[in-house]
């Protein structure tokens, strides 16, 4: 899967993925291979990128993911 972390200044992430954990507004959930569509608003809190290199975190402040054909983009407001 590929994940692009997009904010208004910059693109913070872009790159293959194993797995994504995102903060949801009705609680955080987890993105992986073959994931049905989906397009959810996003809460301040961690986004958690798992691949085949390691694991990496951003803490977002609110944004937008939206999840098509193992395709991930979120845009954030801003990353800490």
């Amino acid at each position: 899967m590929t994940l692009e972390i997009l904010t208004p200044d910059k693109k913070v992430f872009e790159g293959e993925v194993t797995a994504v954990t995102v903060p949801g507004t009705m609680g955080s959930f987890q993105i992986l291979h073959d994931h049905a569509p989906i397009i959810s608003t996003l809460e301040d809190g961690p986004v958690i990128i798992k691949s085949k290199t390691g694991d990496n975190t951003f803490i977002i402040k609110g944004g937008v993911v939206e999840v098509l054909k193992n395709k991930i983009i979120v845009l954030a407001e801003g990353v800490a």
